[in-house]
């Protein structure tokens, strides 16, 4: 894989980065635990920043750039799925796009709300329906995104749509979606843990200049980038079993780096007054997605090494 960016590519990340401008810090007067912006939606979609893998020239390793780069915002937007899920299942899906696995039924799902398509991925389908409000259990969250709960109906099964798509297609784009969206929290979490240990200071100097700060903050950089081009990857190769060890090894990445960084924050960093946790908190609720890590590690195994 090629990992310099085309001329097309660079262009896309560029008129991104200038529409994400006014989204990059978060409010003063915020103190919440999921930021979101109706504002920030209509402008990807308006400019199509959703739809980047429907054109050849670009495909899904430009979506996965765009979900990495959107994901480094403090604000949590319905990107992922939209990118590189949507593209499987038909354009004219109305969003926001919402996953929801069936060996998980008591899962609280992500952008979850009425008029919400819910895709359901089970072991041998993949359905989906446009959820009421009879479907959505409001419920409160830590977890950086707006979530809801699914309510069980009896005649669910009437409501839903089948999919022409198999189920292996759509848990390898979802894995790919997964392990973009963690690069970039990732990249960001670092990011605003870097700028406090500069200019935080414990006996005369700065926390950051401390070899074993050092250390750790490379080690979790390094991990960072690796999910990145994992997730990379995976989505210019299509192969899912690329996909299952891009989403394994983001999640172990997460799980690791996370507990770094709330360790050199420290207790600025479960406040609300710091923004460290608007990227720690979405990263934690993707530690479980899809089966966890387990889940992904065996899939790698029997898809790479299987035979």
């Amino acid at each position: 894989m090629d990992l310099s960016l085309s001329d097309d590519q660079a262009a896309v990340l560029g008129a991104l980065e200038s529409l994400a401008k006014p989204f990059a810090a978060v409010p003063a007067n915020f103190h919440g635990f999921a930021l979101i912006s109706e504002t920030l939606d209509r402008a990807l979609v308006e400019g199509g920043f959703l739809d980047v893998a429907y054109e050849s020239d670009l495909g899904a390793v430009t979506a996965a750039l765009v979900v990495a780069q959107l994901a480094r915002l403090p604000y949590a937007a319905e990107v992922a799925a939209s990118a590189l899920v949507r593209p499987l299942l038909g354009a004219e899906l109305p969003r926001p796009i919402c996953l929801a696995d069936a060996n998980a039924p008591h899962r609280p799902v992500r952008f979850l709300a009425p008029g919400a398509s819910v895709i359901v991925l089970d072991l041998d389908r993949v359905s989906g329906f446009t959820a009421s409000a009879q479907d959505v259990q409001a419920t409160e969250t830590l977890f950086g995104y707006p979530v809801a709960l699914l309510v069980p109906r009896a005649d669910r099964e009437t409501m839903l749509r089948r999919f022409d798509v198999s189920p292996a297609a759509v848990r390898a784009a979802w894995r790919v979606a997964l392990a973009a969206e963690i690069a970039g929290l990732l990249g960001a979490a670092i990011d605003a843990t870097v700028l406090y240990v500069t200019d935080r200071k414990q006996f005369g100097r700065p926390i950051g200049s401390f070899q074993a700060v050092r250390h750790r903050l490379a080690e979790a950089s390094v991990r960072a980038t690796a999910t990145r081009w994992l997730a990379l990857q995976a989505a210019d190769s299509g192969d899912a079993g690329d996909a299952a060890l891009a989403a394994q090894y983001a999640q172990e990445a997460a799980a690791g780096v996370v507990y770094d960084l709330h360790q050199f924050v420290g207790a600025m960093g479960v406040t609300l007054e710091h923004p460290l946790h608007l990227w720690t908190y979405r990263l934690k609720a993707l530690l479980s997605e899809l089966g966890g890590r387990s889940a992904h590690a065996v899939d790698a195994a029997a898809l790479i090494w299987g035979g």
